[in-house]
């Protein structure tokens, strides 16, 4: 099949989250598998690509949006690195993207991401037709590209490039819904009948994600669980009854680890590798985690890692209430690597402040640290309040990190409970999302590491042989985009 990849991150150019990664492990599944599998996305100005291999393809390509207004820009591939390689387009339009961060800048979110994000749809549809590319399938990602199978149905119904591609929409957080002032209406082109309230219409304002819902032949979300979850609604964030109507082409694949990258017996950012057969490495990697963030060098004391988006979803307001009381009553070291919400980064520079030698801190991203972390730590904690997917935790498990998280979401899908008759298990799971539950759950960890270590050793050796890689994942998206393409 021919399948058209629009997103507004993709792992290693632009990442915000787990969204970059699953877009460029999938590609990678599906192009091994034999598909034609392309990428787009936008040519954002921190994304810095070796000129000599970056080749313009279009330009100048115009894109005519609603109200008369016409857009000009150029489109550039590039592959993305591994075995087997895909190319990756990128729409570079300086007003657009030419700027730093991909949704929002340190003043915060970008005012104009309805215009950004609408430009991008379309221009992916013009992409098509000005190369030519005639794609079976378009799979886009999020409310960024959430438009892509509206304009499919209401502009191109009869293209001979667009008129026989179907659309599938995944779900990655059905918290940001790209919700924006009805002002954009024109500009999106759109017609009149389509905002209401079946479609875009969200409280009088526009809703990318909400009429991606109504127009995308099928649906998915990153995991089984979270398909369930998002039809109710605690889990719908207000969608609920929309995904309830498409609820039998809506379906929940969970993601997969791209362990080319994340292994830690061939890992290059790791001072050591190691093996389940072999964790002397691991213990190298500890040391190293203790030096690198500051705290005391002790291998007996447990390391409890954070990577994470520093937001409300993330469940870090929970662990930040319990700081106190987990250094005054356990033995226990934290590391957090993350950025995002001011208090929250505060609140971190606070820790890392009164706790020298027990917390430890890096604010922003940093791909060699988020390794060592996962290497290094002896427990991964994920209390979200809520997870589509996640993939830290299958990193985590790879890497004989066992993960502490909240029952939701993908965590769910992937991580097994702790047993404490039998030894049992691949971590430690709560369930009720409050401070109190986080605290007595990093409790049970810490006592099964001092008091039950011959339990550890056993989940770690047990977690180390999991695989969540992505040729699962990539047959049953097959199944879903013959399915897509028959309903055309």
């Amino acid at each position: 099949m021919k399948i058209l990849m629009a997103s507004s991150e993709v792992a290693p150019f632009a990442k915000v989250g787990g969204l970059a990664d699953m877009v460029s492990g999938l590609s990678k599944s599906l192009k091994k598998s034999g598909h034609d599998v392309r990428i787009i996305m936008p040519y954002y100005k921190d994304i810095h690509l070796d000129k000599k291999k970056l080749k313009t393809v279009l330009t100048p390509m115009g894109v005519h949006m609603g109200g008369g207004a016409e857009e000009w820009c150029a489109v550039h591939v590039f592959f993305l690195e591994g075995d087997p390689s895909v190319q990756v387009y990128f729409i570079e339009h300086h007003y657009y993207f030419n700027r730093s961060g991909i949704y929002f800048d340190r003043w915060g979110e970008f005012g104009d991401n309805a215009k950004r994000f609408a430009f991008f749809c379309l221009a992916v549809c013009q992409f098509c037709r000005d190369l030519p590319f005639k794609p079976d399938v378009i799979h886009c990602h999020d409310w960024p590209t959430s438009l892509i199978p509206a304009y499919l149905k209401l502009w191109y119904p009869f293209d001979p490039i667009l008129g026989r591609c179907a659309s599938v929409l995944t779900i990655h957080n059905i918290g940001y819904p790209g919700t924006f002032p009805k002002d954009f209406w024109t500009y999106l082109g759109l017609p009149a009948h389509s905002f209401c309230e079946a479609q875009f219409e969200s409280w009088n304002q526009i809703s990318f994600l909400k009429g991606g819902i109504y127009y995308a032949d099928k649906l998915t979300t990153v995991s089984p669980f979270h398909a369930m979850e998002v039809r109710t609604p605690e889990g719908g964030k207000g969608l609920a009854p929309y995904l309830n109507r498409r609820g039998s082409d809506l379906f929940g694949i969970l993601n997969g680890a791209d362990y080319d990258i994340w292994n830690p017996e061939t890992d290059p950012f790791l001072p050591a590798n190691y093996s389940e057969k072999d964790l002397t490495g691991k213990a190298s990697c500890k040391k190293e985690l203790q030096k690198r963030f500051g705290l005391e060098i002790n291998p007996d004391r447990p390391i409890f890692g954070v990577i994470a988006r520093l937001t409300f979803q993330k469940g870090l307001d929970l662990l930040m209430q319990i700081v106190h009381s987990l250094f005054s009553e356990m033995l226990l070291q934290i590391i957090v690597l993350g950025d995002g919400e001011s208090y929250l980064v505060s609140g971190i520079h606070y820790f890392t402040r009164i706790y020298p030698g027990r917390f430890g801190s890096y604010i922003g991203y940093n791909e060699e640290l988020s390794h060592l972390i996962e290497a290094g730590s002896d427990f991964f904690l994920m209390p979200s309040l809520y997870e589509p997917c996640g993939l830290n935790q299958f990193y985590s498990l790879r890497y004989g990190t066992l993960p502490v998280v909240r029952a939701t979401g993908g965590l769910v899908d992937t991580v097994g409970n702790y047993d404490e008759a039998t030894g049992g298990g691949t971590g430690f799971i709560f369930h009720e999302p409050s401070p109190r539950a986080l605290y007595y759950t990093i409790g049970w960890a810490v006592s099964t590491w001092y008091d039950r270590p011959k339990h550890i050793h056993k989940m770690i050796s047990r977690a180390m042989k999991k695989r969540f890689d992505w040729e699962r994942s990539s047959k049953e998206y097959t199944l879903l985009y013959e399915a897509a393409v028959r309903r055309k």
